[in-house]
């Protein structure tokens, strides 16, 4: 068996060693292959005429096909904007989750001011931003002690702040007195029933309104309905006394109609501080720079549109636009004003004022109230619309302003040989005066 197996071997071998050689040829000389010969009868064909119709419309097709467009510069440039404008928005989302769970902490020893304060109407107490709701609240409800109409009114106009839902259900009261007043003897108007549809959706949910109808006469009594004496519903009655009164109606009415919200008056927080080389720097607190939620949703808005809009050229006076929608996120602002003596004078704005109460909150510190004067922005421009707002003048969160005496006063002054006028600021401002850190 073994011996089978080495001759089949021997043979495969033998076969695929390759053409031979005779034995007095040299191992180098090889003979000359062969070419292979050609059949002419199986040579290849041209294509047909319906082959080379076929191959033209393809071609054809593939010319109409648009190639593509290499990258431009201004589309490495949009893509490179829309990467940073999606990495901005991300980050912004994130920020905001954080901020709204976490607490700010500030030094008040290096901040330019400790916060934002107002002052109550009807306390005349000053207090931070964060705490006003809860004292206005408070401050009602204790007026309520000596005018419980005045306060309900009050109630009813600062508490609920969707004015189209306080104006539409103030004018429903208003005609629910007007009927008792026009028709005192008719019984049916002095009842409101607080199951009907009416009473319900404009007046049930607004808050003070319960405690105005007890305020002029109304008591809540529970009554049985004609002809189902088994069946009871809540009613508003005026009360016996009331009736008596019933012109009192028609002014508390009258107080009702005309009611506003109880409104806070910015604090001014004015400081005067000695000449300093620290002028232009501020350190404000998170008050300057807190958004409420719904701003937070407007900024979110605002940048999802940012990164839909970077795929096309914006013209100037569109840049401009964002420009000022993105200072109209500053609710206030911390403005400086540095007078010919060095001196500087603080206060705090609403970001939307006009440039007239700055005037006017300058013009409050003057020793000569009376002599016209400039104010002059970063820039050196002149603020001279006193209709434009101070964010639409590019003075938020903060700016240096600098004060300068009206150009043709200075001459008269001089002419006159009184150009020396002393201290610019009240003298008991001057006794306050702080050090700027």
């Amino acid at each position: 068996m073994k011996k089978f197996f080495q001759e089949i071997k021997a043979d495969l071998q033998f076969k695929t060693a390759g053409p031979g050689q005779k034995l007095n040829e040299s191992p180098r000389e090889k003979a000359p292959k062969e070419k292979p010969k050609v059949d002419p009868a199986k040579s290849r064909q041209g294509p047909t005429n319906e082959a080379q119709m076929a191959a033209a419309a393809a071609l054809a097709r593939l010319e109409q096909k648009p190639k593509p467009r290499p990258p431009s510069s201004q589309d490495a440039i949009r893509s490179q904007v829309k990467k940073e404008l999606m990495a901005e928005a991300a980050a912004s989302d994130k920020g905001a989750t954080e901020n709204s769970v976490s607490t700010v902490v500030e030094d008040p020893s290096i901040l330019s001011v400790s916060g934002v304060y107002f002052t109550c109407p009807l306390t005349g107490v000053t207090i931070r931003k964060d705490q006003k709701e809860a004292h206005i609240r408070e401050a009602i409800f204790k007026h309520a002690s000596k005018d419980p109409v005045a306060a309900s009114i009050m109630e009813i106009h600062t508490f609920n702040k969707d004015r189209e839902k306080v104006k539409l259900g103030v004018e429903t009261i208003a005609k629910y007195l007007d009927n008792i007043h026009l028709h005192p003897e008719e019984e049916k108007y002095r009842k409101i029933k607080l199951q009907n549809k009416v009473f319900q959706e404009r007046i049930n949910s607004l808050e003070g309104a319960h405690s105005f109808f007890q305020a002029v006469g109304f008591e809540k009594l529970t009554l049985s309905i004609p002809g189902q004496e088994e069946t009871t519903e809540d009613f508003y009655v005026l009360k016996e006394g009331a009736l008596e009164k019933v012109d009192d109606l028609k002014e508390h009415k009258e107080k009702l109609l005309s009611g506003e919200p109880v409104r806070y008056q910015l604090d001014r927080q004015l400081r005067v501080f000695k000449p300093s080389p620290q002028a232009c720097h501020f350190e404000l607190p998170a008050d300057f720079f807190n958004l409420t939620v719904e701003e937070l949703k407007r900024e979110q808005r605002r940048r999802s549109e940012s990164v839909e809009k970077v795929s096309m050229l914006r013209t100037k006076a569109m840049r401009e636009k964002e420009e000022q929608r993105e200072l109209r996120k500053y609710n206030y602002t911390l403005l400086r004003i540095r007078f010919p003596d060095g001196y500087l004078l603080q206060g705090t704005f609403y970001a939307r004022e006009p440039i007239s109460a700055l005037y006017t909150f300058v013009r409050e510190t003057l020793q000569n109230d009376w002599l016209p004067f400039e104010l002059l922005a970063p820039g050196g421009h002149k603020l001279t619309d006193e209709n434009m707002a101070l964010n639409e003048c590019g003075l938020v969160p903060s700016a240096l302003l600098t004060f300068a005496w009206d150009a043709d006063v200075m001459a008269d002054l001089k002419a006159s040989g009184e150009e020396h006028m002393g201290s610019v600021l009240k003298p008991d401002l001057l006794l306050a005066v702080q050090i700027l850190s």
